[in-house]
C-alpha cells in the first residue's frame, strides 16, 4: 500500500505541472484533519480557496474538515508530558475517509511524528506536510534554510530526516533562539498575537544575524506568527502553504 499510495500522490503531482488556465476540479474530496490549532487550521483553508484555480464557487474543491482542538498537544508528549495524541489522529484520519475523503490531510507538523507510524494503515493516501515542506524548501533557497518549529519537531528530528534524504541543508536554531519560537508559538495559540509577532521577530533577526538565509516554518502558527511580525514575505518557506500547495496539485487536473 505504501508503494501505491506513494505513486499515486507523485503522479497526480506530475500531471498537475499544467498552468492555472489549463486545470479544472477533477471532482475529489479533501478530508482536512484540523484544530491542532485552531488558527492554523483556519488559515489552511483561507489558502485552500487563494490557491484554487476557480472562477466560481463551483470551480472549488470538496473539502471535509474535522477542527477537533481536544487532540492532546503533540509536542507535549514527545517531551514527557500528557496524553498520547496518536489514537486520536489515527481516529480522525479514519472518519475523514469513512466520510468520503479521497486524499488527507493535517494541518500539525508534529502530528506527522505520529502519523509515520501508521500512515500506510490509512486505507487514503495523506498529503505529507514534512515532504511538501522540504520540497518548497529546496526550491526556494537551494543553498539551504534555517529550521524553526515547535522542541518536541526538533527533538523527534522528522524535518532533519526528510532533508537528509535529498541532501538538503537544514541548520537547527540554539537553544536560546529554540525557546523564543517555542514561546512564540504558544502565544499565538493563546491568542496573544501581538506578543507572539514581536518575539517572531527577535527570533528571526537573531538568526539572520548569524545568516541571513530562509526560514522553514515548520510549525503552523509560525507562519501566523511571523506574519504578524511583518517580516519580509520572501524570507519564510510556510509549511501551511506547501501543504495547500500540494492539496491543490492533487485536487486539479488538465482540462480537456
Amino acid at each position: 500500500m505504501k508503494k501505491i499510495f506513494s505513486i499515486l500522490i507523485a503522479l497526480t503531482l506530475l500531471i498537475a505541472g499544467a498552468s492555472a488556465q489549463t486545470l479544472r476540479y477533477n471532482g475529489k474530496t479533501l478530508g482536512v484533519l484540523g484544530g491542532l490549532g485552531p488558527a492554523a487550521s483556519a488559515d489552511f483553508m483561507r489558502l485552500l480557496v487563494q490557491k484554487a484555480p476557480a472562477t466560481k464557487d463551483q470551480e472549488h474543491p470538496r473539502v471535509i474538515l474535522l477542527s477537533n482542538p481536544q487532540v492532546p498537544d503533540r509536542s507535549t508528549y514527545i517531551t514527557g508530558g500528557g496524553e498520547n495524541p496518536e489514537p486520536y489522529l489515527v481516529d480522525g484520519l479514519r472518519k475523514l475517509s469513512s466520510w468520503g475523503a479521497d486524499y488527507l490531510a493535517v494541518t500539525c507538523n508534529t502530528a506527522h511524528y505520529y502519523i509515520n507510524h501508521f500512515r500506510y494503515d490509512i486505507d487514503k493516501p495523506i498529503i505529507h506536510i514534512v515532504e511538501e515542506t522540504i520540497r518548497a524548501a529546496r526550491e526556494s533557497s537551494a543553498e539551504g534554510a534555517w529550521l524553526t518549529a515547535t522542541i518536541g519537531t526538533i527533538k523527534v528530528g522528522i524535518f532533519q530526516k526528510e532533508a537528509e534524504k535529498s541532501g538538503y541543508a537544514l541548520t537547527v536554531p540554539d537553544d536560546e533562539i529554540q525557546q523564543m519560537v517555542q514561546k512564540s508559538i504558544f502565544l499565538y495559540k493563546a491568542g496573544k498575537l501581538k506578543e507572539s509577532g514581536d518575539l517572531m521577530k527577535k527570533a528571526c533577526k537573531k538568526l539572520w544575524k548569524i545568516k541571513k538565509m530562509p526560514i522553514v516554518a515548520a510549525c503552523t502558527e509560525i507562519p501566523l506568527a511571523y506574519e504578524q511580525a511583518g517580516l519580509p514575505a520572501d524570507m519564510i518557506v510556510s509549511s501551511l502553504d506547501a501543504l495547500a500547495e500540494a492539496c491543490i496539485k492533487v485536487l486539479y487536473s488538465p482540462a480537456e
